[in-house]
């Protein structure tokens, strides 16, 4: 996608706060001078066995989104793909997990679309409300801020852990709890961008780029899930892991003795996973990860 999108026409709308040109969490489009909004999509198969708990992951995960804009949601649309001979009844427990969670929000399930697929997959459209000079921009970080990161990282390594049948039941339900857990929109805040399928290191570079700063990371304080480092030790890598590090390795360099487990650790892909928000100050509820300062040769620096 990054070699399509520059090649696509761009809008000339000045309602358009946000477009797709800056791989922001979210697009943002301003109806008069108080009001925007913040518009997103976003859906996955299955990434546990429960259908509920499958669905509230899924709806978690699609308004993260609007809470790294810095918005409010407001109002929602379900994407499905499920096989015509599936279940009904665990295509009922999906759908009342995603509500479950969307009201957990205060957002509004208006409807959604549906689609004959044997590969079954989730999630929603959502669109919120933000204040548009309030918006939270991946563009945002400034040097001197600090780096916070708002979930424990992991949930990938753990995934494949489980697929291979050597994950512990206490590490799988910590991990079910971290994607279960809403994210909320971050005070006094510069930047923030939520950590997805990208890993750590994929949307930190993203960050960095589009603010033409740095961030350094210090890889022994961010927040790993119970189980994640062994299972990385032990192999348990998912692929998209190997992609996010062929991909943003050169951006990154190395300052002192980094454990592969660890440094495998901040490519994971997450699923609804935590932000990571830059700011003056440390966010109340999220760990300090590092700092942002003036940008060096590399756009992320892992101590």
């Amino acid at each position: 996608m990054d070699a399509i999108l520059p090649r696509l026409p761009r809008s000339n709308d000045p309602n358009v706060l946000v477009g797709f040109d800056t791989n922001d969490d979210a697009g943002v489009y301003q109806l008069d001078d108080n009001t925007a909004l913040v518009q997103t999509v976003d859906f996955f198969t299955p990434i546990v066995d429960d259908p509920f708990t499958y669905g509230a992951i899924a709806a978690a995960n699609s308004l993260s989104d609007v809470f790294a804009m810095g918005g409010r949601p407001l109002s929602a649309l379900s994407i499905l793909c499920y096989p015509a001979k599936g279940d009904l009844d665990d295509l009922e427990q999906i759908l009342k997990g995603g509500a479950s969670k969307m009201a957990e929000a205060g957002c509004v399930v208006l409807g959604g679309h549906s689609v004959n697929d044997d590969e079954m997959k989730f999630g929603y459209a959502v669109t919120g409300l933000i204040h548009p000079g309030k918006i939270l921009k991946n563009a945002g970080a400034r040097a001197g801020d600090v780096l916070s990161l708002t979930k424990c990282i992991g949930t990938g390594v753990i995934s494949t852990a489980l697929k291979r049948g050597i994950a512990r039941d206490e590490h799988v339900e910590a991990s079910i709890a971290s994607m279960l857990k809403l994210n909320a929109s971050p005070a006094d805040a510069h930047g923030c961008t939520d950590v997805t399928g990208f890993g750590l290191i994929g949307h930190a570079r993203e960050m960095a780029l589009a603010s033409n700063v740095t961030l350094e990371i210090d890889s022994t304080a961010v927040p790993l899930l119970s189980g994640a480092l062994d299972y990385a030790r032990a192999g348990a890598v998912p692929g998209g892991l190997k992609n996010n590090r062929d991909f943003a390795s050169c951006a990154v360099e190395l300052r002192g003795a980094v454990p592969p487990e660890l440094l495998d650790l901040l490519y994971d892909p997450q699923t609804s996973g935590g932000l990571l928000i830059s700011s003056s100050a440390p966010q109340p509820g999220a760990v300090t990860i590092g700092r942002v300062v003036p940008r060096q040769e590399k756009a992320i620096v892992i101590l």
